[in-house]
């Protein structure tokens, strides 16, 4: 499966810039429903953060998915892979 990969900047309530990558299946090209799952992501999280927009959220690359990656997409539509600041 070839996955499309969307780097991702959004700074946290302690002033921190969290950077992971929202991966969504290859023919996935609609940005409200990527930025949907950011949302949701960002939701998950014990800190608050800025809103999630198409200013911090771009298309980046495409990439062969792992196995594990193929499980996530599989079962929620998307997966993260977290970088910098995002615990």
């Amino acid at each position: 499966m070839k996955v499309s990969v969307w780097d991702t900047y959004v700074k946290r309530e302690d002033g921190k810039l969290m950077h992971f990558d929202i991966l969504v299946p290859d023919h996935l090209n609609d940005e409200q429903i990527i930025l949907n799952y950011g949302t949701t992501y960002l939701n998950s999280k014990a800190f608050k953060t800025e809103s999630i927009s198409s200013k911090i959220c771009r298309f980046c690359h495409v990439e062969h998915a792992t196995d594990t990656i193929i499980n996530d997409v599989e079962n929620k539509g998307f997966s993260i892979i977290e970088m910098e600041n995002c615990d």
